[in-house]
């Protein structure tokens, strides 16, 4: 027979009293539910151990269950104790609410005080640990049963307990593992960059692949709480610490992402392949600004001008590609080793500066692939070497807007670009489109009385080195001296040269 003794429980009121939110104001998150109703469920039970229980709205639906508000340096101690007495989830966090109202629960019973409150209280997954630490199980509901024997039992769950511990036989202890198999089942030591917690296992399968299209490396967990984490590690805590404000920067994990210790996640479920993230060095000057932007746009990550000023989109920029690059967590640091791998692609695609006697043009260009082929009229021709598949087409004639268009109605019946994307503006074309056999580019301008560009046509497999060569070019053309091509019905004075 089992008597199932149970605490009394006191349903406690959403008060619905909105706080004053002020910047400086910091919760301690203790937990998350989906939907109002759930929220208010879980909030209910945490005020039978807490008077300052508050909650408000996250994305999705999602509603924050937190205790405060108070100045961050408080929650921070208070988070500290709370996580060593295990009356908060070892998950819990500080966390600084921004443009969101707060919303005080009514306590059900006055508080108790620290050092008197059993550990779990209020929270089930805690309260399981502490009921299998002083020998009882939860029940479903919330209570805690007790094998009372034959005959009359204590009255207090203490006293139950302590009268079963009596009357028990002592159990066989264990044997500890063997080293080796602690070594081989323990998750490394070390810190890790908490990405998302969900609270079904469904979702957080769902949640891990979708982070994983992001971070391959990324791992699931179940918490003590019950709860499920997706997370980036093990890291050294500084390499942790420093890497989460990286990609927060540059907007690869959400900005109440946080750190977390092994120990805290729980149980390992999902593993995912090594974490390979450098240690912050020493932090570094930027580089010119325009080297930067430069890197940047070869990157894919930067598409405004070449001007060394920075702004919006040059900050973006950089923290984007931090956060992609992966090389350091340091934006200086990062942009210099950025500057150097361009270095190392344009002399392995053999980029080096061609200028062009026949239309008086100049710019850089991967002469190992090119070589020149004709000219005639307004163009000079360079076709593919040793069938690299790679063509270059300059062109320029004295004119404005008009001769800009009908050069690019040439460009499309030719088929240089295929099947183009048009991008037309005063004094500027640009002409991008692909087929199955080559990717066409074509870029003009209308300047100082003339309409001069280039058309560039890659293979189609080189869709990458295409557009870091395009942009190489569209950076660097320029006029060098009067074009060969002036006097139309003459023959061009000599063939087009390259250095």
């Amino acid at each position: 027979m089992r008597r199932a003794v149970k605490a009394g429980l006191t349903m406690a009121l959403v008060a619905g009293l909105p706080l004053a939110g002020y910047a400086q104001d910091a919760v301690i998150r203790i937990e998350a539910k989906r939907g109002a109703e759930a929220a208010a469920e879980a909030a209910e039970a945490w005020t039978r151990e807490f008077g300052d229980v508050v909650t408000f709205p996250l994305a999705r639906g999602w509603v924050a269950i937190a205790l405060g508000p108070q100045s961050p340096e408080e929650a921070a101690a208070r988070l500290a104790e709370l996580k060593e007495t295990r009356r908060v989830p070892a998950d819990s966090f500080v966390a600084v609410p921004e443009g969101v109202e707060l919303t005080r629960m009514a306590a059900a019973d006055a508080p108790q005080e620290a050092g008197e409150a059993p550990e779990g209280a209020g929270n089930p997954s805690l309260a399981a640990d502490a009921a299998a630490a002083e020998g009882g199980e939860l029940l479903g509901d919330g209570g805690i049963t007790v094998d009372e024997g034959a005959g009359e039992q204590p009255g207090s769950v203490e006293e139950t307990l302590a009268g079963a511990e009596t009357a028990a036989e002592p159990a066989p202890q264990p044997q500890p593992p063997a080293e080796e198999d602690i070594a081989a089942e323990a998750p490394a030591p070390g810190a890790h960059i908490r990405l998302q917690t969900v609270a079904g296992q469904s979702e957080a399968e769902a949640a891990l692949a979708s982070w994983r299209e992001r971070f391959p490396e990324a791992s699931l967990w179940q918490t003590s709480a019950g709860r499920y984490a997706v997370a980036l590690g093990p890291l050294e805590p500084a390499t942790a610490a420093a890497w989460l404000a990286a990609f927060r920067e540059g907007e690869a994990v959400p900005r109440d992402a946080f750190t977390s210790e092994t120990a805290e996640l729980g149980e390992l479920v999902d593993a995912g392949p090594a974490l390979e993230l450098p240690a912050p060095g020493a932090p570094e000057e930027m580089p010119p600004l325009e080297d930067v932007q430069r890197a940047l746009r070869w990157a894919g990550h930067y598409d405004g001008a070449i001007d060394g000023q920075t702004g919006p989109r040059t900050r973006a920029a950089i923290a984007a590609e931090v956060a992609n690059l992966r090389l350091s967590p340091d934006a200086g640091t990062a942009m210099r080793l950025l500057i150097e791998r361009r270095a190392e692609w344009r002399a392995q695609m053999g980029l080096s500066e061609l200028r062009d006697d026949y239309t008086g043009l100049a710019l850089v260009a991967p002469l190992d692939l090119l070589e020149f082929n004709r000219t005639e009229r307004l163009l000079s021709i360079y076709g593919p070497k040793d069938g690299s598949g790679v063509a270059l087409i300059l062109f320029s004639q004295p004119g404005g807007q008009q001769e800009l268009l009908d050069i690019s109605g040439l460009v499309t019946a030719l088929g240089w670009v295929p099947q183009p994307e048009r991008s037309i503006t005063q004094g500027h074309a640009l002409l991008e489109g692909a087929n199955g056999d080559h990717i066409g580019r074509a870029e003009g301008w209308v300047r100082d009385g003339r309409a001069e560009g280039y058309v560039l046509i890659w293979p189609a497999a080189g869709a990458e080195d295409q557009a870091r060569v395009a942009a190489e070019m569209s950076d660097s053309l320029a006029r060098f001296a009067e074009a060969a091509n002036e006097a139309q019905a003459a023959a061009p004075a000599s063939p087009a040269s390259q250095p």
